[in-house]
C-alpha cells in the first residue's frame, strides 16, 4: 500500500466510520426512544437526515424501528468496506462477500457502541451521578433498555448495581457467538 492508499484508507476509515456511527446512533436512539430534543440527538439527526430521508421514501418504519437508517448504515458500510479493500491493494470480492462482511461489521459496531456507552455510564455514575449534562442523559437513555431486563432479574444490593456486569457478559457472548466465527479481517471491516 503506497502513501496514496494509506491516505485514502485513513480518510475512508475515519470519515466513513464517523458517518456510520452517526447513522447507527440514530437507529439505536430511536429504538431506545431517547429524547429527541437533546442537542446531541438533534446533531445526529441533522447529520444523517438527508440520507435517511432519501431511503424513507420507499423503506417504511415499523413499531419505532427506522429501517431506512439501518439500510443507509448497511450501504455506507458496504461502500466503506469496498473502498478499504481497494486502498489495501486488493481486488473487490463479489457483492455477497462484501455484504456479509458489512453486516458483521455493523453488528460489531453496534456491540462496540453499547460496550463504550456502558463504560461511560458506569464512570459517570461514580463521578457525576446526578449530572444533567445532555451527553450523559443520552448515554443513560441508550443503555437503559439493555440494562432494564438485568435489573429486574438482579435488583440493587446494598446500593450497588451489578447489572452492568451481566450486560458486559451478554455483549461478549454475542460477540463470541455471532462475530468471532465469521473470521473477517478486522483491518478491512469498520466496527470490528
Amino acid at each position: 500500500m503506497g502513501s496514496l492508499g494509506s491516505v485514502g484508507y485513513l480518510l475512508v476509515s475515519t470519515l466513513g466510520g464517523m458517518f456510520i456511527l452517526a447513522v447507527l446512533l440514530r437507529f439505536m436512539l430511536q429504538l431506545a426512544r431517547a429524547d429527541f430534543y437533546n442537542p446531541f440527538t438533534q446533531a445526529i439527526v441533522r447529520i444523517t437526515d438527508p440520507g435517511v430521508r432519501l431511503f424513507r421514501r420507499f423503506i417504511p418504519g415499523y413499531r419505532g424501528m427506522d429501517f431506512a437508517s439501518l439500510v443507509l448504515a448497511l450501504l455506507a458500510q458496504c461502500a466503506c468496506t469496498a473502498l478499504l479493500i481497494v486502498f489495501s491493494g486488493f481486488a473487490i470480492p463479489n457483492i455477497g462477500l462484501v455484504l456479509s462482511w458489512s453486516s458483521v461489521g455493523l453488528l460489531s459496531f453496534i456491540l462496540n457502541i453499547y460496550f463504550w456507552a456502558m463504560i461511560v455510564s458506569i464512570v459517570a455514575s461514580f463521578i457525576a451521578p446526578y449530572s444533567g449534562h445532555p451527553a450523559l442523559i443520552l448515554v443513560r437513555q441508550l443503555t437503559e433498555p439493555i440494562m432494564a431486563p438485568f435489573r429486574r432479574l438482579l435488583p440493587a444490593m446494598g446500593g450497588l448495581d451489578f447489572s452492568p456486569i451481566f450486560v458486559f457478559l451478554a455483549l461478549q457472548i454475542l460477540r463470541i457467538v455471532l462475530i468471532d466465527p465469521i473470521g473477517v479481517n478486522p483491518r478491512v471491516v469498520l466496527g470490528i
